[in-house]
């Protein structure tokens, strides 16, 4: 199975982007991290991850940690539409399961308040190769310090999923 079959699939989406960051953690803590899909699902999928190269044991004593290979934990090539379509529908069914599961921590009365900060917004922009640029430098250089960030009291852990893609042509000169 090569690298784009093996990440675009939701469950190990979740795996993989639950251990990005520089994370190591347990398949018991990449359990509780998606309480719905069974356990039995969970180490299948590290276990296809890790027989590909894609995470790998990072110490552990009664249990194995994992962490991600950040040189196999990438899609470099170019992919055709279709594979476009696959993983993006993979993507969106990882987050639309994150976001159930949110929903579901906040009707059971545990984790979830609606001072969350919950925010999902679409807005069209237009721009310019450069100023295109400029974004996502912008994006990357606002998000990157985060990204390390442990868990600690006072820290709640947040999915933030930025999708950007032009929806037409360039404008022609008026």
């Amino acid at each position: 199975m090569d690298t784009w079959e093996l990440l675009a699939h939701p469950v190990r989406l979740r795996i993989v982007q639950a251990l990005s960051g520089d994370r190591a953690l347990t398949t018991t803590g990449l359990c509780e991290r998606a309480p719905d899909v069974s356990k039995a699902t969970v180490y299948r999928h590290v276990g296809l991850l890790a027989d590909a190269g894609v995470l790998e044991v990072d110490g552990g004593g009664a249990e194995r940690r994992y962490r991600l290979s950040r040189e196999r934990a990438v899609i470099d090539a170019v992919v055709s539409p279709a594979e476009h379509r696959r993983g993006f529908a993979a993507a969106m069914t990882m987050l639309i399961a994150e976001f159930d599961a949110y929903l579901d921590r906040q009707h059971t009365g545990t984790d979830a308040d609606p001072a969350d900060a919950v925010a999902y917004r679409q807005h069209e922009i237009w721009l310019s190769p450069a100023e295109l640029a400029a974004l996502r430098d912008g994006l990357h250089d606002a998000i990157a310090p985060h990204l390390r960030n442990e868990p600690a009291p006072g820290r709640t852990r947040y999915l933030l999923s930025p999708i950007l893609f032009p929806t037409g042509k360039p404008e022609s000169g008026r």
